[in-house]
């Protein structure tokens, strides 16, 4: 087998190695069709498998009732922060609630005030992003048009353990980089939304799951391509969707349930191989500091800083040469940053526990 080494990168992250011998066992001839399955048209029966089946392997990992339609979009999380306001926001609305945990959760925010009013519910800058808000802290309007969180900040590795509660007002959830990561309650959102290049597949599609009455809610002048209405009713084929990237997302989610076997499981095992990493942040006496609070540390993305920053390049660099890799912190906060997502295996978790705590008795 060629050489793989253990990927820490935030995303585009690692894929589980059996879906990728997969994808290279299809690659030049899907299911006998005589295509790649980079070739196969989009209105053809072997795609409408894909597809079909990527909704339904979604639908039973998160048990999607059948009032929420599955969306097969582009543009990444990014344009959904456009996307969702441009389609629920509007002139005579009142204000949208944002709470603000980190970087996505601001960009959220300011996308949306490009479209109508937003109340900010709480904002975390102030202490630098460490944690996430107790539900007494929320500033909360009982008739906001919607609620927006950011499940799990990638940059900060802050993550909410429970969503907020919101009353009846419509909860809408950026959940790019802990989706499918553990079980959700999907009855509880109006709206979720994700990139799929963390833990459900390759980068250029991104996953809307949205109700029906929310879908009745939505303008009709809203651009086409942007009319979460319309892409529903097509079924996300209004256009050529990224065939390919949604191929991926059937894969993972066929691993998903048929390996790991349910997101309970998957949940289990995140949970312990993010404490390898935060064990051996607490016991070392200093050399390692966290960022996030202990209630609000991510099981995704884990984010320290060292001592003495002037050995961070260092650290990286030598865990490199080990292969262990991608594994500076983002370039806005600096420090280091694991993410170790779904398809990161526990061994890659311990040679790089056991990685730290050599570099710590080395330079400690």
């Amino acid at each position: 087998m060629e050489r793989r080494v253990y990927n820490f990168g935030a995303g585009p992250a690692t894929l589980p190695l059996p879906v990728l011998k997969e994808a290279q066992r299809e690659l030049l001839n899907f299911r006998a069709s005589g295509m790649s399955v980079l070739e196969l048209s989009h209105r053809s029966s072997w795609f409408s498998e894909i597809i079909e089946t990527a909704q339904a392997n979604l639908r039973t990992l998160l048990n999607v009732p059948e009032h929420y339609h599955i969306l097969f979009l582009q543009g990444g999380a990014s344009l959904q922060f456009s996307m969702l306001a441009l389609n629920l926001l509007h002139s005579s609305s009142p204000p949208a609630d944002y709470v603000v945990t980190g970087t996505w959760g601001n960009k959220a925010l300011a996308e949306a005030q490009r479209q109508g009013q937003v109340n900010v519910a709480w904002d975390g800058k102030a202490e630098g992003y460490t944690r996430v808000p107790e539900q007494q802290e929320l500033s909360l309007n009982a008739d906001a048009t919607y609620v927006h969180f950011t499940s799990n900040e990638t940059i900060q590795g802050v993550q909410f353990q429970h969503a907020p509660l919101v009353g009846g007002v419509p909860l809408v959830c950026d959940l790019s980089s802990d989706f499918l990561s553990r079980p959700l309650e999907v009855e509880r959102y109006a709206l979720l939304y994700g990139g799929a290049q963390k833990n459900v597949g390759g980068a250029g599609v991104t996953i809307v799951i949205v109700r029906d009455d929310v879908l009745a809610t939505m303008p009709e002048d809203t651009p086409s391509m942007l009319n979460y209405r319309l892409l529903a009713e097509k079924n996300s084929l209004y256009n050529t969707p990224p065939t390919f990237a949604i191929y991926v997302v059937m894969l993972v989610t066929g691993w998903l349930l048929e390996e790991v076997g349910g997101l309970e499981r998957m949940d289990e095992l995140n949970r312990q191989k993010a404490q390898v990493l935060y064990e051996a942040i607490d016991h070392s006496q200093g050399f390692y500091r966290g960022h996030a609070q202990g209630d609000s540390r991510s099981s995704m993305n884990v984010t320290w800083r060292l001592r003495d920053t002037a050995l961070e390049a260092a650290f990286v660099q030598q865990a490199q040469a080990r292969d262990l890799v991608q594994l500076k912190g983002h370039r806005s906060v600096g420090g280091i940053r694991a993410s170790i997502y779904n398809a990161m295996p526990s061994e890659g978790v311990q040679a790089l526990r056991d990685f730290m705590d050599e570099f710590a008795k080395q330079n400690g």
